[in-house]
């Protein structure tokens, strides 16, 4: 008997990409669209016949406005739903002969989701045991890009890109990145949550400018906490503009409070675009671990 049906049902790996610039964010919200409530509409049409519909389980909650090309999500299927989800297909799909009920649930995902375009489900998977797509995540990875008077204004990439007036001097957005990076606690860059810890380890965060002068971020961390990448990439922006210099960017990060000394950026340059796991052997190892020390 195959991996899809064993007594317990099935985990599904879900890679998705998506434009969030029409989103109320990823986390399902009464009445507001989000990526997470659309997801989830489709697969309740899928599964009519199986209840319930699965939840999902989500490496990380972009906020309104934020697109991932790289998100990664969980659910769990009951061996019936599994089974129904590998039914003969009939009419436009009867040629379609899956074998694995991840590649089947992703091409009926898609073809509900594919009528708007906004979301698409890039890849889907078996998860090896003890994957947790929240908990066992190593690291996610966001760009934020920035137009400003050297770069190319191309009205195609405008949902994707912020535009600012005047210039910004790469070298000090780039000393400032680099000097941010380590394990610190960055409450002065994140919006605060009750009963939550600002204390991260940021492994990574460069600016370049690509072939068309467009400024682009990138920033890699164990997790973030609410807002903080937009936050880090505003302080940068105040130091490439002038009006902060590096040094009171650290003292900042040093006070461990959150300021209002630099603007927060707009959600519509920022995009997930990768998020890490350990080996398969250690999924479970890394999950525990999260877990144990969200509850601390």
């Amino acid at each position: 008997m195959s991996e899809q049906f064993q007594a317990d049902g099935v985990r599904i790996r879900l890679d998705v990409a998506y434009d969030g610039t029409n989103f109320n964010g990823w986390g399902i919200q009464p009445i507001l669209r989000t990526v997470q409530g659309d997801i989830e509409s489709a697969l309740a049409t899928i599964l009519q016949r199986n209840p319930p519909t699965p939840r999902l389980t989500v490496a990380g909650r972009t906020d309104a406005g934020v697109h991932a090309t790289g998100q990664v999500a969980h659910l769990d299927l009951t061996p019936a739903q599994a089974a129904s989800v590998l039914s003969p297909p009939r009419g436009r799909n009867a040629r379609a002969a899956d074998t694995d009920a991840a590649i089947a649930l992703a091409r009926r995902l898609n073809g509900i989701l594919g009528q708007r375009g906004e979301i698409v489900i890039t890849r889907a998977s078996i998860a090896p045991e003890g994957f947790d797509a929240r908990f066992g995540a190593l690291w996610r990875r966001y760009e934020y890009r920035i137009a400003d008077a050297d770069s190319l204004r191309d009205p195609l990439q405008r949902t994707r890109t912020t535009w600012l007036p005047g210039r910004h001097r790469l070298e000090p957005m780039e000393e400032v990145a680099q000097a941010l990076c380590g394990l610190h606690d960055f409450a002065a860059y994140c919006k605060p949550k009750p009963m939550a810890t600002t204390i991260r380890t940021l492994q990574s965060f460069s600016w370049k400018r690509d072939d068309d002068g467009v400024l682009v971020a990138s920033l890699q961390a164990d997790a973030f906490c609410h807002s903080m990448v937009r936050a880090l990439v505003g302080g940068c922006v105040a130091v490439g503009e002038g009006r902060m210099s590096v040094e009171r960017m650290l003292e900042l990060r040093t006070a461990g409070e959150r300021t209002a000394a630099f603007k927060v950026m707009p959600a519509r340059g920022l995009v997930l675009t990768q998020v890490g796991y350990p080996d398969d052997a250690a999924l479970a190892l890394r999950a525990a671990e999260t877990r144990a020390h969200r509850k601390l």
